[in-house]
């Protein structure tokens, strides 16, 4: 069996909560997601250009997470373009072309930030 005993009241508690609903995360998020394409869209690697001029974000609020998403729409026949820009790819005549991590350094800074951003929303509270 186990019991649970308190004195005082959870005036602080409750009223943490309270504040902690009213922040508005999808404004920040949105800050953070808009950070992110202008980070991708700067370290995409550039021939044409298409690829990092097809960033774009979607943010998803649901009741237990928030999430943004980073997108890129530059398809060719099928191929998300900075997906093998990242990764690299076969050619036609069964050669390799070595991918180049770009997208992971140009976005950890805005995660760091986010973070940082984020704990300091919840420690004013």
């Amino acid at each position: 069996m186990i019991k649970f005993k308190h004195r005082g009241s959870f005036n602080n508690t409750e009223r943490f909560f309270d504040k902690a609903g009213k922040i508005n995360f999808r404004y920040i998020l949105g800050r953070y997601a808009q950070e992110g394409v202008a980070a991708l869209a700067a370290a995409t690697p550039i021939d044409s250009g298409a690829t990092s001029e097809s960033w774009d974000y979607e943010i998803v609020i649901s009741r237990n997470q928030s999430t943004i998403a980073w997108t890129n729409s530059n398809v060719i026949n099928g191929v998300p373009i900075a997906i093998i820009l990242q990764y690299g790819h076969g050619t036609k005549n069964g050669g390799y072309v070595q991918g180049r991590d770009y997208i992971n350094p140009a976005i950890r800074p805005v995660f760091d930030k986010m973070a940082d951003d984020m704990w300091r929303e919840v420690l004013n509270l």
